[in-house]
């Protein structure tokens, strides 16, 4: 009964009632008004089991129980809604009434963000989480990337380089980077030196690849160190779209156990999505006599192993990592950053440009 209920009510709303504001809030207050009628609605209802209907005279059929609650309750979400519709038009999202704000990303141009917080991952990777209004969202979009931009000691010309937000596109109020440190990265030492407070320019969504839910059958996936936030992003994209049907394989190598970034997390999407989601692990040596995982470098017979295969139809292979990775795997990106042609490994197995994708 509840669930035809919901499908009758315009998703906004049953959105907004769903998602709790702060406390204290006009939101709060509407919750716990509107819950409050709801609950007076089951009484009467309970003790109008025998009776006809009070607001329809013509109405003479008996009702049972769950029949007039039903009523009870739609007539007051129509209510409810109606009210909440007229107080504000423009916006009735996870927040209530509170004043819509656009995504970060509608505005052109770069756009200075202010690092709220760092948390450090392991010895050399940290997220970095970025402020954005209360009810704003950053406005990325599936296979989309960022990119920062800043002028870096006595450089000239600014450092501009791309990244993928690990949180969910859905996420209100602030972004999450997560970024490696490398000895020689410019940028990537300039953000491990940010301070909270600081501010760092950034411009996106650029769109990667044009993926379309069900359009493959079956997507791998291989990445290495860092390369693995665009695999992750794709990832939670299916997986949240309960109608897409793609398969989806993840290879994700890294130099040891502890080198392994966002783990826990992908760990719980296979475990919640057995049946779309397959990830395995490859370490340059293991450290563990524990380890279940794979040990040495991505090769021609572990993609074999693991990869959809080149001769079946509609798949993607895709490659995210350091470049020595990229060439050994599917070949390097084109000097002016284009897909380029398909080298390395992919090659030897014969896979196509239409079948494989370089993020």
């Amino acid at each position: 009964m509840f669930s035809s209920m919901r499908a009758r009510l315009p998703r906004q709303f049953a959105r907004g009632y769903r998602s709790g504001g702060p406390p204290g809030s006009t939101t709060e207050g509407d919750q716990k008004r509107f819950y409050g009628l709801l609950g007076g609605a089951a009484i009467i209802a309970l003790g109008r089991s025998k009776h006809t209907l009070p607001f329809a005279k013509h109405h003479t059929r008996q009702l049972t129980t769950p029949q007039l609650l039903n009523h009870f309750s739609l007539t007051l979400f129509r209510i409810a809604y109606g009210y909440t519709r007229y107080k504000n038009p423009h916006d009735f999202g996870p927040f209530g009434r509170h004043e819509f704000v656009e995504p970060a990303f509608q505005k052109k141009g770069f756009i200075d963000f202010k690092l709220k917080e760092t948390i450090p991952i392991n010895h050399d990777t940290s997220l970095f989480r970025f402020e954005l209004e209360p009810t704003q969202k950053l406005g990325m979009t599936a296979t989309s990337c960022l990119v920062v931009k800043e002028t870096l000691g006595d450089d000239e010309k600014p450092t501009v380089r791309p990244y993928t937000p690990v949180t969910d596109m859905e996420t209100y109020g602030h972004f999450d980077l997560v970024v490696k440190k490398y000895e020689t990265g410019k940028m990537s030492s300039h953000i491990h030196s940010m301070s909270p407070g600081d501010k760092l320019m950034m411009k996106g969504p650029i769109q990667k690849y044009p993926y379309t839910a069900n359009k493959l059958k079956e997507i791998g996936m291989i990445a290495g160190g860092s390369g693995i936030t665009p695999m992750l992003q794709l990832i939670t994209h299916v997986l949240d779209n309960p109608d897409d049907k793609t398969k989806l394989t993840l290879v994700f190598a890294n130099k040891s156990e502890d080198d392994i970034i966002l783990r826990s997390r992908l760990d719980d999407l296979a475990k919640k999505h057995p049946d779309k989601l397959k990830v395995h692990y490859v370490v340059d040596k293991a450290q563990s006599p524990n380890w279940k995982g794979d040990v040495g470098f991505v090769t021609k017979e572990l993609v074999q192993k693991y990869m959809p295969a080149s001769s079946n139809q509609d798949i993607l292979v895709s490659v995210c990592g350091p470049l020595p990775m990229m060439k050994s795997i599917s070949g390097a990106k084109a000097p002016d950053y284009s897909q380029g042609e398909v080298g390395g490994i992919f090659k030897e197995l014969g896979y196509t440009s239409d079948q494989v994708f370089k993020f």
